[in-house]
């Protein structure tokens, strides 16, 4: 049905390209990505050694007796800044061997010794989005997405600064949709797969829907997040209605975590971890983790909100309610429990309340409710209920018993 609104939508709009690949199909993605991005913790200022010290990180530090590692994160995702301003006299892309002496290929190699995976950055207009403007991908996508291959990629985040002067909605899927061609061609004639992250953003007004699920593995749906209690809010906000275009394969993209940078209070990185896990939002981590403070660990590594995450239904959870900013999302789970997220975005606390018909329960007469974060669990008739402090979320798992 998305494939048929998608082609309708784009006809309607003059698309001047083919409906658009099943990028889809490559198998990944079943859940969303979890891992580490470092742009939000050094930006431009990333190099080998600190990649593969978060490698070894993520791989070997135990939080409450498991790594990051077997709690899920994966990806290890390098941002702009990798390669050199200029390409190679064939077109590819070189590496900054400066910053990266082993190369991407070698990093690659390194990462999935340990068990995980490489993600690169790159970009569909002309330079990628620093100022120092890296090379872009746009007319070499079919080179470009061969050299990741062969260099054994697992990610691709493909952002869109310096477009093309005349861009325009056709004009932006055409190039999305040539990445996803490009990175399909280049699994058929190497075996590597590669997630397709698009970055679009919604840019200039050009909406990423319908066309960013039948393209993508995971799209981007507002700006950039910032380590401050503002966006975090805005950005919820604007993914939360978008619950219809997820599933396995496929993803909603809010941006990275925040936690462990900036203004965020610990109830907010809670709300964060809490509200991308019930959206079923990608899980990558933006702080340093070598300086993450225990506190941040064990709100990155809570491994009932991340089950949550994980769930394979692969559903994003709904708004059942709003009243004046205090929120309920449900979000079924694949077993037969469902998840519910009070979530209080006002600046006062609140007591936020539900039950069971509303969140979409089965109509049993006890159900067990597991707050996830303090592990307490009570029972209830069908009344869902918390006080929750300004800027919190509570996070329920509940389960009909009888």
């Amino acid at each position: 049905m998305m494939r048929a609104l998608a082609v309708l939508v784009l006809l309607a709009g003059g698309m001047s390209v083919a409906s658009p690949a099943s990028a889809l199909e490559n198998g990944l993605a079943r859940t969303p990505p979890m891992g580490f991005n470092n742009w939000n913790a050094v930006r431009c200022n990333v190099n080998e050694a600190f990649m593969k010290k978060t490698a070894d990180f993520i791989h070997t530090r135990k939080i409450n007796g498991k790594t990051l590692q077997e709690l899920g994160y994966s990806y290890i995702n390098i941002d702009d800044c990798w390669a050199l301003p200029k390409r190679a006299a064939d077109g590819n892309l070189v590496v900054n061997k400066e910053k990266f002496p082993s190369g991407i290929d070698g990093m690659a190699s390194y990462v999935h010794a340990q068990g995980l995976k490489l993600g690169v950055y790159a970009d569909s207009g002309s330079r990628t989005c620093d100022k120092a403007g890296f090379p872009g991908s746009f007319g070499f996508e079919k080179i470009d997405a061969l050299q990741w291959a062969k260099w054994k990629v697992d990610l691709m985040k493909y952002d869109n600064c310096n477009q093309p002067a005349d861009d325009n909605f056709d004009r932006t899927v055409a190039r999305y949709k040539a990445m996803g061609d490009a990175l399909l061609a280049a699994e058929k004639q190497t075996g590597q797969k590669i997630l397709y992250s698009i970055c679009q953003k919604g840019d200039r007004g050009i909406s990423p829907f319908p066309w960013s699920p039948e393209v993508g593995n995971i799209w981007r749906t507002t700006s950039d997040i910032r380590p401050n209690w503002a966006r975090v809010k805005q950005l919820t906000a604007k993914n939360i209605p978008l619950h219809k275009y997820a599933k396995p394969g496929a993803f909603n993209d809010p941006d990275m975590l925040e936690i462990g940078n900036g203004e965020l209070t610990q109830t907010e990185e809670q709300t964060q971890m809490s509200m991308w896990s019930i959206m079923a939002s990608p899980l990558l981590i933006g702080t340093d983790l070598t300086k993450a403070s225990e506190a941040d660990l064990q709100i990155l590594a809570n491994p009932d909100a991340i089950a949550v995450n994980q769930d394979p239904l692969g559903k994003q959870g709904e708004q059942v309610s709003n009243k004046g900013g205090l929120r309920v999302l449900s979000k079924p789970l694949k077993n037969g429990d469902t998840a519910i997220a009070l979530y209080n975005e006002t600046d006062a606390a609140a007591t936020i309340s539900t039950n069971a018909a509303q969140a979409g329960l089965l109509s049993v007469a006890r159900y067990e409710v597991t707050d996830l974060w303090t592990k307490k669990v009570t029972t209830t008739s069908g009344t869902i209920s918390a006080k929750v402090p300004a800027h919190g979320t509570v996070l329920y798992r509940v389960r009909a018993v009888g």
